[in-house]
C-alpha cells in the first residue's frame, strides 16, 4: 500500500476522530458542570461582563448574543450529545454521499460550540489546551468520513499542530528557567505542579540521578523527536510512540487536565494504517475495508485549508524562533493556529490558599474550619487525588492565585467566591469538595496562605502525613457579607 495514498490513513482517521471526540466529551461535561457557577449569569465572573465589554469580532461566540444560563446549559449538553455521536461514529452509518457532509457538520458544530465557551470563559478558560482543542477540532472538520480516505494534507496539518505543541514546549523550557539547563527542574516539579496526583509524592522522592535523566529525556522528546513526525515510516511512528510514552508518564505523575491526552490524540496521525495493522491481530486487519479515493471537493477544501494554515502559521512560527517566545498564545479570535508551551519556569516552592469560615461572632483560634477543595491540597493527611483528564478550573486558578502574597486584579473572582461561600450558594459549593457549614453559612470567612512541602518517607511512615505546612501570611483577612458587598475588606498582609 502506498504511504501517500488515502488508504494509508483510513484507520488512523477512525481512531483519531473517536479519541478526539472523547476529549470533546470531557470538555463539554466540564462546561455543563462548572461553567455556570464560574462565569454564568451569577458566576464568579458574571457572563454579562463578557457580553457587555468584549466586542463580538474580538471574542465571538454564542453567549455574546445570548448571555444566559439557559443558553449555557443547552450549548453544553448539546455538545455532549454531539461528542457521543462522534464517538459512536454516526456519520459512518450514512450512505457515502451523506457521510462526509454529515461529518463536517458534526465537527463544525462541536468546534463552534466550544469556541463559545472558550471565548466567554476568560481567565477560567485561559489555558493552552483550550486553543489546542479548538485548533485540532477545526482540522477534524476536513478529515471526512465513510468509505473514502481522508485528505493526506489534513493529516499532515495535525502533525504540524503536534510539532508546535511539543517543540514549543521544549524551546520555552531551554530558554526559560536555568533549572532546565542544569537538569534540576524535576527536583521541584512534582511537589509544586498545579495539582499533584496519587503518584506525585513517589515521583518527587525518586533519586536525583533519575530526575537528571528525566529532564534530559524531556529535552530529547520535545526538541529532537518532533522532527520525526514528518519523516517516512517507520520513523514517524517511532516519533509518535516516543511522544505517547512521554505523555503517559506525565499523566501518571500529575493532573494536567486533558493536555496530555489531547497530545496523545494528536500523535495518532504520526502512525499509518500499515503500522497500526502490524500491531493488531490479523482478524482486525481483515475487518478493515479498503478506502475509496478522497472526493474532489474534500481535496479542494483541504488545499484551501492548508493555504489558510500556512498564512496563519507565520506569527506562531516567528514566535517559536523568537528569543522572547510567548507561551500558549492565540493570534486570532477563533484560535485557528496558535503557539504552545508549558512550564517555561518552575516554581521552587508550593504555596496554598486555605479558606476558613467560622460561625462565631468573635472567633478564637479554634473556631475556624477549613473548606476542602477537590484537587488543591488542604488537609495534610490526604493523599493527592486523581482527576485528569477531567479539568478542575477553580482549583487551577487557586494555584495561580497562591503564587502572589496577596490578591491582585486577576484574582477579583476570589472575593466573589468568598461572598458565595458566605451565602452557602449551592452552585458555587458544587465546585469544592467539602463545606464545613452544611446547615447554616458561616458568619465570617478568611483566606490564609501556607507553604506546603511533601513529607519525606520517614515522616510519612511515622505520621501518615503526605504534606508538611506552615502559615506564611494572611491572603484575605476575616470578613463578613456586608464588608464583601461594600468592598471594605481588610487585605493587610501578615508574615509568620
Amino acid at each position: 500500500m502506498d504511504l501517500w495514498s488515502p488508504e494509508s490513513y483510513w484507520l488512523v482517521r477512525l481512531l483519531f476522530q473517536r479519541a478526539l471526540a472523547v476529549i470533546y466529551l470531557l470538555a463539554f461535561l466540564v462546561a455543563a458542570t462548572q461553567f455556570r457557577p464560574l462565569v454564568g449569569e451569577d458566576g464568579l465572573l458574571p457572563l454579562s461582563e463578557y457580553a457587555d465589554n468584549a466586542a463580538f469580532k474580538e471574542r465571538p461566540g454564542l453567549f455574546h448574543l445570548v448571555p444566559s444560563d439557559r443558553a449555557i446549559g443547552i450549548a453544553a449538553w448539546s455538545g455532549v450529545l454531539l461528542a457521543v455521536a462522534a464517538i459512536v461514529g454516526v456519520p459512518y452509518w450514512l450512505p457515502d454521499p451523506f457521510a462526509i457532509p454529515a461529518s463536517m457538520l458534526l465537527w463544525a458544530a462541536m468546534w463552534g460550540l466550544y469556541l463559545s465557551f472558550v471565548n466567554a470563559g476568560r481567565i477560567f478558560y485561559g489555558y493552552g489546551w483550550e486553543s489546542m482543542l479548538l485548533e485540532t477540532g477545526f482540522l477534524a472538520i476536513f478529515l471526512g468520513a465513510g468509505a473514502s480516505g481522508p485528505p493526506v494534507l489534513v493529516v499532515w496539518l495535525v502533525k504540524w499542530v503536534l510539532f508546535r505543541n511539543m517543540f514549543g514546549a521544549g524551546l520555552i523550557k531551554i530558554r526559560g528557567d536555568d533549572c532546565w539547563r542544569e537538569l534540576t527542574c524535576l527536583d521541584y516539579h512534582y511537589e509544586t505542579q498545579p495539582i499533584p496526583n496519587p503518584l506525585s509524592w513517589f515521583a518527587h522522592h525518586l533519586p536525583d540521578r533519575f530526575h537528571r535523566v528525566e529532564v534530559l529525556g524531556n529535552h530529547v522528546v520535545e526538541l529532537a523527536v518532533p522532527f520525526l513526525y514528518f519523516a517516512p515510516q517507520p520513523y514517524a511512528s517511532i516519533g509518535g510512540a516516543l511522544t505517547v510514552g512521554f505523555q503517559l508518564w506525565l499523566m501518571t505523575t500529575g493532573n494536567f487536565a486533558w493536555l496530555n491526552a489531547l497530545t496523545i490524540v494528536q500523535a495518532i496521525p504520526t502512525f499509518s494504517d500499515e503500522v497500526l495493522l502490524s500491531l493488531a491481530p490479523s482478524s482486525v486487519g481483515a475487518s478493515v475495508p479498503s478506502a475509496a479515493p478522497t472526493p474532489t471537493y474534500l481535496q479542494v477544501a483541504a488545499v484551501a485549508l492548508t493555504a489558510v494554515v500556512v498564512v496563519r502559521s507565520v506569527k506562531p512560527a516567528a514566535n517559536i524562533l523568537s528569543r522572547t517566545q510567548a507561551m500558549n498564545a492565540s493570534f486570532d479570535p477563533v484560535h485557528l493556529v496558535n503557539t504552545y508551551g508549558a512550564f517555561g519556569s518552575i516554581t521552587k516552592r508550593r504555596y496554598q490558599l486555605v479558606i476558613e469560615g467560622t460561625d462565631a461572632e468573635e472567633p478564637g483560634p479554634d473556631d475556624w474550619q477549613e473548606y476542602d477543595f477537590k484537587g488543591q491540597p488542604v488537609a495534610t493527611d490526604e493523599r493527592p487525588p486523581q482527576w485528569a483528564p477531567y479539568h478542575l478550573r477553580l482549583d487551577w486558578q487557586l494555584w495561580f492565585a497562591a503564587m502572589r502574597p496577596q490578591p491582585g486584579p486577576r484574582q477579583r473572582w476570589l472575593f466573589r467566591l468568598l461572598e458565595k461561600l458566605l451565602e452557602n450558594d449551592e452552585a458555587t459549593l458544587s465546585l469544592i469538595n467539602h463545606n464545613p457549614f452544611p446547615d447554616d453559612p458561616p458568619e465570617q470567612i478568611r483566606v490564609l496562605r501556607y507553604r506546603y512541602e511533601f513529607t519525606d518517607p520517614e515522616e510519612r511512615a511515622e505520621t501518615g502525613e503526605w504534606w508538611n505546612r506552615r502559615q506564611v501570611g494572611t491572603y484575605v483577612e476575616a470578613t463578613d457579607r456586608s464588608a464583601l458587598r461594600t468592598g471594605g475588606i481588610g487585605r493587610r498582609r501578615r508574615r509568620f
